[in-house]
């Protein structure tokens, strides 16, 4: 179909209020729940064609939280979309105010390649609850997921209320060029530069989910087992393409030797080889080649094998790494962890403010004055303490970036907020109104206005 037609066709719909209606948002809702459910055998087939990725990991890191996010708002959107009262101020009294959210409009969401269908339904799922029309554009990096979804939403959705378009830089570029009310785009901060001065011909409001380089910061105090444990699964669940990974790890130089060997121990265990089911290939040839020539052989302390005929990489933990090595000049986006050391811990913070502000950032530590410090110095989309990616589980947090890793933020309620505007009216009486603000003025009505305005 034409984009300029559905885009067309979804401006008329959106025009006859249907999708204002709670219920008719909840009826889609239930509809998308049940046909994502009966397609599940075919969403695990279509990501593991593109690289590899296991049933196990598809549901728990794709399928399911895009489900919670369906249930959430089943469970919550009445009470989210009812107007919220606020305070009114002295100088409007009597009267009450509220915040009424409505629908934005014709939302256009582009999802990325490294979780299709986390990133392209779940910002759709949170357009829908809010009252919006949406066109998604997956990723054609992951081509077979891309088909998938827009069989499963274009055969079982009206294209005036959801259609997935399919194409690749041309497709997008050509989409881009048409006026919608919001724009939604996880992926590359290079990409979500020419997303958003697209965006800007129109005035269209955009939320950019990025990246960059996340670390994690170990300290003396932490518990070296539990926190390599967690290091190690986060930083290779998907292949390391995540862009929460942690990118790189800061270890006082203390206890780096220790530390190390419990990175390699972790490695071992949970078995990361070519023919893994729980392991993730690279996405490409291009993505492959980019992360071999980050590879240092000297620089190996564990892993380092790879096999280009099955866009293998084994995971790979690096260390003598310095500031000035290569593989720091980028977020690496792959299964390769350097492991840097500090003296002091004001060092590693000083180190990290220097840079770009990350998308995520943890710490590990038992020290309150260290994870003081962290909080209140360290600017971080998201994060955790003591643990890696988990707060992407909680729909009570926002996630989001900061600085160069994004702008705007979404999950839970925050979703809802991200795809509604807000409007705020005020409801005045028709008695008890003084005559201050009217002409004539005086000195007297101007001390008036001062107390009550002061």
């Amino acid at each position: 179909m034409n984009i300029h037609h559905i885009l067309h066709q979804q401006k008329v719909f959106f025009a006859t209020h249907k999708t204002k209606n709670v219920s008719y948002r909840i009826q889609q809702l239930e509809r998308l729940k049940s046909v994502l459910q009966e397609h599940e055998e075919m969403l695990y087939g279509a990501i593991h064609q593109d690289f590899g990725k296991s049933r196990f990991d598809t549901f728990t890191t794709e399928i399911s939280l895009v489900l919670n996010d369906i249930e959430y708002f089943l469970k919550n959107l009445k009470r989210l979309s009812k107007p919220r009262k606020v305070s009114t101020n002295r100088a409007n009294i009597p009267a009450r105010s509220r915040i009424y959210f409505e629908p934005l409009g014709n939302v256009l969401v582009i999802g990325a390649w490294n979780y299709p269908y986390q990133l392209s339904l779940s910002p759709m799922v949170a357009a829908v609850a809010a009252g919006n029309t949406c066109v998604i554009k997956p990723s054609e990096v992951a081509e077979n997921t891309m088909v998938a979804m827009a069989k499963i939403i274009n055969e079982n959705f009206d294209p005036e209320f959801l259609y997935v378009a399919q194409g690749g830089v041309e497709e997008t570029t050509e989409i881009l060029q048409l006026k919608f009310d919001k724009i939604f785009f996880t992926g590359s901060t290079r990409v979500g530069k020419i997303v958003y001065e697209a965006a800007a011909k129109h005035l269209t409001p955009v939320v950019l989910e990025l990246g960059g380089k996340s670390p994690a910061i170990v300290t003396e105090s932490a518990d070296f087992e539990v926190t390599a444990k967690r290091i190690v699964w986060g930083k290779f669940l998907n292949g390391g393409q995540t862009c929460v990974a942690p990118d790189y790890v800061l270890v006082n130089e203390k206890i780096k030797d220790k530390f190390l060997e419990y990175l390699r121990s972790y490695n071992l265990k949970f078995n990361y080889r070519s023919d893994s089911e729980h392991y993730t290939r690279i996405i490409n040839e291009k993505n492959f080649d980019r992360l071999i020539q980050l590879i240092d052989p000297e620089k190996i302390y564990t892993g380092g094998n790879y096999d280009r005929s099955r866009l293998f990489i084994e995971p790979t933990i690096l260390h003598n790494i310095s500031w000035d090595d290569k593989m720091m000049e980028e977020e690496i986006f792959g299964p390769i962890l350097p492991v840097l050391t500090y003296t002091y811990f004001r060092e590693a913070l000083t180190e990290i403010q220097s840079r770009e502000k990350p998308l995520a950032a943890y710490l590990f530590t038992n020290n309150e004055d260290e994870k003081k410090l962290f909080t209140s110095l360290v600017s971080f989309g998201g994060g955790c303490i003591n643990d890696v990616i988990m707060h992407l589980s909680n729909p009570h947090l926002p996630f989001g970036g900061v600085g160069n890793s994004g702008m705007g933020h979404y999950h839970g309620r925050f979703s809802f907020e991200t795809f509604s505007h807000q409007k705020a009216v005020l409801h005045r009486k028709w008695w008890g109104e003084p005559n201050l603000k009217y002409p004539p003025y005086s000195e007297n009505k101007l001390k008036w206005i001062k107390r009550l305005l002061g």
